[in-house]
């Protein structure tokens, strides 16, 4: 049985299959999971240390080393990176791509463990698994005039959070700011010594005193009894009435020797909303949720959630945003492609029904790749949004061959009509399935890359292998009876067989007159070679694309050791600079904190600003306004700018700088002002912007130096000073008092302990246990220590990193001038040696894979032109023009200024593929026609009769990909240099395939030959 026989047979069935199919996928498109990036697990775990506070040296030597030795014995770990401050660190873990995240990260956390006893006595530990959902999807910021900070948080907390909490796919909710109530005990130093008291005879008092206590079961009448002695402090004014000391004169109670009053919980962190103070709450989803879904069910719970009187709710961060406008970008990129191609195809067939066929079969394709999508577990991401828009073109080049073959043979004058639409079509499957595979190829390597660029392109590339095998699956067997079955080739003929068109008229002339003259060829190849030589060397480089995303994040630096009121009253002056921004829509601000958890400091917070819709000004070009507005006008504040996913992804790969000079040293204290002087030098590079030497201070210390003797002579230790010290000034959290919601601890601590000079720390009052009390400076003394060091470690060794980004340049000719500047004499000593890492580091990484990839899509391409033809000489030409035609991606990058990044070399890979299926086309034809007559006119006339097909194709692929070439539409920039690359590849291609490969396969004919 024949194909052409059986499909005519199964015709209808096939079609509804694929309907069936198109349906379903179109169910699927509202299941699947939609988030700003590919569910992708990065081979990263960070750990948050934290041992209370000690000097940073120490933290060092006791907390982050041992930890540090016992990750480096977890199977699996590549790379530990550490940076420690004054008793806490963070460890960045870094495994190999492709391992199981969740098994490495449950390791890391048995190592830790196993240490943790022979750590300093409370120390803490927290391990995360990064990942794009350790970021929220949206977040909100509520303020109030009325409400008080306690009251204000606690409805977050307690009223919201819960609220929120039933939201499918929501992970948890993260609440920031506000304050946290508590009860204080502030005991009278001079009445504690009247008493011969002690802060500790205080916390010991209220615990006692505060007692719920099952003390068994009774038994009593056939019924069982729970015992409890409940002795339970609810009011403030019984913790005043407990007996702190009784003797022959008489009982002390609290409240005559303190005074208890409501108050907050000690906190280094403070956060506003719009330059006044707030509760934010950040909301995460798991990592199979539906960002968009999420974002719209909290919309939907808050709004039906009555806020008190006074109360205000601001959004101030909605990642939803981003992908709903990338997915409506890829809508209009597929409406506005599929009716350019409708307009190429009227054009050229002049028939609606055909037009009509091929058209439908793009939202067919297009929805069964859909469900392709669901069932290799992917999602919707501006990666695979991204790769569906740019799958048009192929999917419509496919389409429009196989219509235009079917027109040529069935539309022909006495052709036979309906009856030779299946045969044609039979006769197009051999070079339609050669030029699908050679399209289809490319995404294999693409698909091993690992990395970061692993991670996005493995989400595009499975995308667009899908939506191309479902073209051919779709365009081979549902066209075909869809023509047979609409179109009546007895009314209607092909419009191209009556006259030659004058492109067609042209295409003769110019292939003639190359054919007698060859040498021609090279006053157009060697200009072109020499134009992309030097495009190739003036174009800029990148990492990631650079997308629009309407706000950006600023981190902040004041001088290292600012209190917390004086780094909020500096920041202000850069607030102040963000309200007179008219593109400025709100803005959220941490300090002590970050949004991707960096360690807590006083004088290091970050903002994220968010734009108005619709404003005129670039982000880039508003965060270069606001870098050098705080630059010039708060001089005492440093500032580093990034949109959210360079930031984003910065965080998950440890460094978002693309700049990173790693110092390292034989003398460690040689480290310190080599990366001053580097840092020093690198402002002199063009382009160069942010610059830090690396050099993290933790701030100004006090050391209390206790005498062992002089305590000694006291009745005390050094530990037991030290202890009363530390009481004195945190304080000592007694009890809790429970209540309708939550408990509320009680603190016992020295009045305005936080307010203290040093005067006033030397006079603590510390009683000895013999009852005696005596001030800390009869047993010790104070020395201020200025500058303490963070101190950062990588695999062991430590070391300092100078970092910096890039602006207005590509990133490879910024840290090509970066190397030459270390390269100079007496710029680094003879025992410093440096690695760059970064963004910069990444981005090497990605282009040699690439590279490789690139390399072997060469080589699978030509072994499939052997298999298609087996002819050496054949398959070298097309793939010398295919690889040619890679010179047009560097000259259009340069001349529109976009940068070579990751997509652009993806764009580059695959337009070898499309560039060897156009290629095919032609070289199908004229193998064809060369049996049935001279080669050199089976040259000609394969090229004439795929002129029209080829164009038809070329047209419909670039004008599918402008819209994402132009970067219509927020979140359309990630795929713009895909859609550059692709279509100067093809511009070029064109001529190539019709015009120069004939010429070419002409001159390795002998002269006479009459066949192929």
């Amino acid at each position: 049985m024949s194909g052409g026989g059986w499909l005519a047979r199964h015709a209808r069935a096939i079609v509804i299959v694929a309907v069936a199919l198109a349906l379903a996928g179109l169910a699927s498109s509202f299941t699947l999971p939609v988030g700003l990036f590919p569910q992708v697990s990065f081979p990263r775990v960070v750990v948050d240390l934290d041992a209370g506070d000690r000097p940073a040296d120490q933290t060092a030597l006791l907390l982050t080393r041992p930890v540090e030795e016992a990750i480096r014995t977890v199977p699996g770990v590549a790379s530990v990176r550490s940076e420690t401050t004054r008793g806490s660190s963070q460890i960045s873990v870094d495994f190999g791509w492709g391992r199981d995240m969740i098994a490495s990260t449950l390791q890391v956390d048995s190592a830790i463990a196993r240490v943790l006893p022979s750590l300093p006595p409370g120390a803490t530990y927290n391990v995360r698994r990064m990942d794009p959902t350790v970021f929220p999807i949206i977040s909100y910021a509520l303020q109030s005039d009325t409400l008080s900070p306690v009251a204000l948080r606690d409805l977050a907390q307690y009223q919201l959070v819960p609220l929120l909490a039933s939201v499918p796919g929501l992970s948890h909710v993260d609440v920031q700011g506000g304050e946290t109530a508590e009860l204080q005990v502030e005991a009278d130093p001079r009445k504690l010594a009247q008493y011969g008291l002690s802060i500790d005879d205080l916390s010991a008092a209220l615990s006692g005193a505060n007692q719920l206590q099952a003390v068994g079961r009774l038994q009593d009448r056939n019924k069982l009894y729970l015992v409890v002695a409940d002795h339970s402090l609810k009011e403030v004014e019984a913790i005043r009435q407990i007996v702190v000391k009784s003797d022959p004169h008489g009982w002390v109670r609290l409240g005559n020797v303190a005074t208890v009053h409501e108050g907050y919980v000690p906190q280094w962190i403070k956060v506003s909303e719009d330059g006044r103070p707030a509760v934010l709450f950040n909301v995460y989803e798991q990592p199979d949720g539906n960002a968009v879904q999420i974002a719209e069910q909290v919309r939907a719970k808050l709004d039906g959630f009555r806020l008190p009187k006074g109360v205000k709710l601001t959004s101030w961060y909605d990642q939803s945003q981003l992908v709903v406008e990338s997915a409506r970008s890829v809508r209009d990129a597929v409406l506005i492609g599929l009716l350019l191609a409708a307009a190429v195809l009227l054009v050229f067939l002049r028939n609606l029904r055909v037009t009509l066929i091929a058209m439908l079969v793009v939202p067919i394709t297009l929805a069964v790749t859909v469900l392709l999508l669901q069932v290799l577990g992917l999602s919707f991401n501006i990666m695979t949004l991204g790769g569906i828009a740019a799958a048009v073109g192929l999917v419509i080049d496919d389409v429009i061959v196989m219509v235009e073959h079917v027109a040529r043979r069935a539309g022909a004058t006495g052709s036979g009509g309906r009856d030779a639409v299946l045969p044609a079509a039979r006769e197009f499957l051999p070079p339609l399935t050669g030029s699908s595979l050679a399209t289809l190829i490319v995404f294999i390597p693409l698909g091993l890359l690992s990395g970061v660029t692993g991670a996005f392109s493995k989400a595009l590339s499975v995308t667009m292998a899908s939506a191309l095998t479902v073209s051919w699956l779709v365009t081979a067997w549902v066209v075909p009876p869809l023509l047979r079955k609409f179109v009546d080739f007895q009314r209607w003929h092909d419009p191209g067989q009556d006259h030659e068109s004058w492109l067609g008229k042209g295409h003769s002339r110019l292939l003639d007159g190359l054919s007698r003259r060859p040498a021609l060829l090279l006053a157009v190849v060697l200009p072109l070679l020499l134009v992309g030589g030097l495009a190739y060397t003036r174009v800029s480089t990148g990492f990631m694309p650079a997308v629009d995303e309407s706000g950006f994040v600023m981190d902040y630096y004041t001088t290292p050791g600012t209190s917390l009121p004086e780094t909020a009253r500096q920041i202000g002056q850069v607030e102040a600079i963000l309200r007179e921004m008219p593109e400025v829509d709100t803005f959220s601000r941490r300090l002590g904190t970050g949004l991707g958890g960096d360690l807590g400091q006083s004088y290091h917070g970050d903002f994220f600003v968010r734009l108005k819709p619709g404003h005129e000004r670039g982000t880039e070009e508003v965060m270069s306004d606001v870098r050098e507005r705080v630059e010039h006008e708060v001089p005492g504040v440093q500032v580093e700018l990034a949109q959210l996913m360079e930031d984003l992804i910065g965080d998950l790969t440890a460094v978002p700088q693309p700049i990173e000079i790693k110092l390292y040293a034989a003398d460690p204290r040689q480290l310190v002002p080599q990366a001053q002087k580097i840092a020093k030098a690198l402002a002199d590079v063009p382009g160069v912007v942010e610059i830090k030497d690396g050099v993290q201070l933790a701030g100004d210390a006090l050391n209390v130096q206790v005498d062992a003797d002089k305590a000694m002579f006291e009745g005390m230790t050094v530990g037991a000073v030290t202890q009363a010290v530390n009481n004195a000034l945190n304080g000592v959290v007694a009890t809790e008092l429970p209540q309708a919601t939550k408990s509320v601890g009680v603190r016992v601590r020295m009045p305005d302990a936080m307010q203290w000079r040093q005067p006033q720390l030397l006079a603590l009052p510390i009683r000895a246990p013999d009852g005696h009390v005596f001030p800390l400076n009869r047993v010790a003394n104070i020395a201020t220590e200025t500058g303490q060091p963070q101190i950062s470690r990588e695999n062991l060794q430590q070391m300092v990193a100078v970092t910096a980004r890039i602006e207005g340049r590509g990133m490879g000719a910024a840290v090509a001038d970066v190397k030459k500047l270390l390269a100079r004499p007496g710029m680094l000593d003879a025992d410093m040696r440096y690695e760059l890492g970064g963004l910069y580091q990444q981005q090497q990484i990605a282009f040699l894979g690439l590279s490789k990839v690139f390399l072997m899509a060469l080589v699978a391409e030509f072994v499939l032109l052997l298999f298609l033809y087996g002819r050496p000489g054949l398959a070298l030409i097309m793939m010398g023009c295919s690889l040619f035609s890679a010179t047009a991606v560097f000259i259009a990058l340069w001349l529109t200024g976009v940068d070579l990044n990751i997509t652009a070399m993806m764009g580059m890979t695959m337009i070898i593929g499309m560039g060897t299926e156009m290629a095919i086309f032609y070289v199908s034809e004229y193998v064809t026609m060369a049996g049935t007559m001279p080669a050199r006119q089976a040259l000609r006339e394969a090229s004439r009769n795929r002129l029209r097909p080829i164009t038809m194709t070329t047209l419909a692929a670039i004008l599918t990909l402008l819209p994402l070439a132009l970067a219509l539409g927020q979140g359309a920039g990630i795929q713009q240099p895909l859609a550059i690359a692709i279509i100067a590849g093809l511009m070029l291609q064109y001529p190539l395939v019709l015009v120069v490969m004939p010429t070419l396969i002409g001159l390795g004919l002998p002269r006479g030959e009459k066949g192929a």
